[in-house]
Formats: structure tokens, C-alpha cells, sequence
């Protein structure tokens, strides 16, 4: 595995895609100032490979209505997650094959596995799963706009304050790197995002309910990165 530290005071040096072994035709390096806190990044992929990215192109194509050559987005939200699961490995072992297994709420609706660019453990490691500018399926209508962070735990309750400081330093870091980006919710607020013109999902029929990371976590993330500006989505 590859480490990336970003000290507090240092520049950093990172690639445009953001992934673990760029093409050097696609991706340059270029100088971005670093976030205030320091983040350590440990690349632990996922399986992504032809299977996956052919089956993430159908996904946009019959949910969003987007024929598409790549699967390449343009971060405009931030959405966070828990896990639902209180290990690192499990969760970790859910989203790493190509292909669903179980999870009758949404496999009717594609056979792709879910995903996310980032999981943060119960310590604070950030792990990056998959470039991340590469559509995961981890939020219902706003996929093809959203960087993911799954948190390791199994309810509100078990999330923990290394998670904050470490969910905090990471969109500062994405803010920092996709000036694109304009919103932070979580995932039980993406229902309001279809108020909004980012959300695309096609399908009146295709909704979950969800109640993760909670109001509480919310609360503290967004009071840590305050000076972003980052957007709520609209009240109800």
C-alpha cells in the first residue's frame, strides 16, 4: 500500500485523476496547497475493473439517461456515510467485488456493487478505495456528482472523534482539490437533494431510507470545515 502524508505546512503534491497509478497521458501533477490539518491517505482498492466500469456506464445510462465514454465525474457534492458494519474488513470486503451480492432494497435496480472513493476507520485512517473521480453507486440520484465517504460503524453511536477530525481534514482536502465541489450532506438528507438540478435519478420508484452518518456527526463535520461555505441541501 501506498502512503500519502500532507503536512500541515508543506505543499502538496498530487495527480489530477487521483488515483493510485495514474496514466501519465491523462494525469499531470501540479501544486495544491494542503488543507489545515495534516491527512495521511492509504490506497487500499477495491476490485474496479472492465466489469465494473462497463456495468457503472449502463448505471448512468438507465438511471440518469447519460451516454457516456468513461465513467469520470465531476465532484460537485461531498456525501457521508457509515458503514453499518463495525469492521474495517468487512466493510471493506462488501464494496470490493465487482458485482452485488445480496441487497435486495437496490439489486433489482443494477447489478453493480455499491462504492465509495473513501472509508475512514474507527481511528481515523482514510483509506482511498478508487480514483477519486471515478463514479461510485452509493447514494440514489446524485452518484454521478458525488465523492463518498463510508465511516466504519455500526450505528451513530459507534461513530468516533477521530472520524470527525479525519472526515474534516478530508473535505478539506477535496474542497482544496475540485473547487467544483459546493455541497456536504449526509447520506439521510439526499432525499432534499431532489429539489435540486444535480439530482438525475430517472426512476420515481428507485428510493431507500436512510439514517446514516445522523444529525450529530453532521453537525460536527460542518463546524469544522465552517470557512468552506459548503452548501446543506434544501430544507424540506
Amino acid at each position: 500500500m501506498h502512503r500519502f502524508l500532507l503536512p500541515l505546512l508543506s505543499t502538496l503534491l498530487i495527480t489530477a485523476c487521483g488515483s493510485a497509478a495514474p496514466e501519465p497521458d491523462r494525469c499531470r501533477t501540479k501544486l495544491i496547497p494542503p488543507p489545515q490539518e495534516s491527512l495521511h491517505i492509504v490506497d487500499r482498492p477495491i476490485d474496479f475493473g472492465k466489469e465494473r466500469v462497463e456495468l457503472t456506464k449502463a448505471y448512468i445510462k438507465t438511471h440518469y439517461g447519460k451516454e457516456v465514454k468513461d465513467i469520470a465525474i465531476t465532484p460537485k457534492i461531498i456525501v457521508l456515510h457509515y458503514t453499518a458494519i463495525d469492521s474495517a474488513d468487512a466493510s471493506f470486503n462488501t464494496m470490493k467485488p465487482q458485482k452485488l451480492r445480496g441487497r435486495k432494497d437496490i439489486s433489482k435496480a443494477s447489478a453493480l456493487n455499491v462504492s465509495v472513493q473513501f472509508m475512514v476507520d474507527k481511528d481515523g485512517t482514510v483509506y482511498r478505495l478508487m480514483p477519486e473521480n471515478w463514479m461510485g453507486r452509493h447514494v440514489i440520484g446524485l452518484n454521478y456528482y458525488a465523492i463518498g465517504v463510508e465511516n466504519v460503524a455500526k450505528d451513530a453511536k459507534h461513530l468516533t472523534p477521530a472520524q470527525v477530525k479525519a472526515n474534516i481534514a478530508l473535505v478539506k482536502y477535496l474542497k482544496s482539490k475540485y473547487p467544483t465541489i459546493t455541497y456536504l450532506i449526509g447520506h439521510h438528507e439526499y432525499l432534499r437533494m431532489e429539489q435540486t438540478p444535480l439530482w438525475l435519478e430517472r426512476d420515481k420508484n428507485y428510493r431507500t431510507y436512510k439514517v446514516d452518518p445522523g444529525e450529530r456527526f453532521m453537525r460536527q463535520v460542518r463546524a469544522g470545515v465552517k470557512g468552506l461555505d459548503l452548501k446543506e441541501p434544501p430544507q424540506e
